[in-house]
């Protein structure tokens, strides 16, 4: 379907007040444009998330489950892969007690 069509929605106050600042600020030409885009960066979320979910199924379905070892494993190698743009390398996700990364 085409077009747009009128929407009446209740959303947290929070939400809205960040939508409201986006709109000031000029990251965002209105409300509805927020809201839009929102909803679309939602569809494409769900979307990826059930082709991922499919994907899975029919690679498991010819190879067989995937192994808490083998999800460990390929974590293990995409955290030696990465690249460290703030903190100190193998800092990463370590925290101290305000939250903050640990050098």
């Amino acid at each position: 379907m085409n077009g747009k069509r009128r929407l009446s929605a209740s959303v947290d106050a929070d939400l809205l007040h960040i939508a409201q600042e986006a709109v000031a600020s000029g990251r965002a030409e209105s409300l509805s444009a927020w809201v839009n885009q929102a909803l679309r960066l939602k569809a494409d979320h769900d979307k990826k998330m059930e082709d991922l979910e499919q994907f899975i199924a029919e690679y498991e379905a010819e190879h067989g489950e995937i192994t808490a070892e083998e999800i460990a494993a390929a974590s293990r190698r995409a955290k030696g892969r990465a690249t460290v743009v703030r903190g100190a390398p193998g800092s990463v996700g370590e925290t101290d007690a305000t939250g903050r990364g640990v050098a």
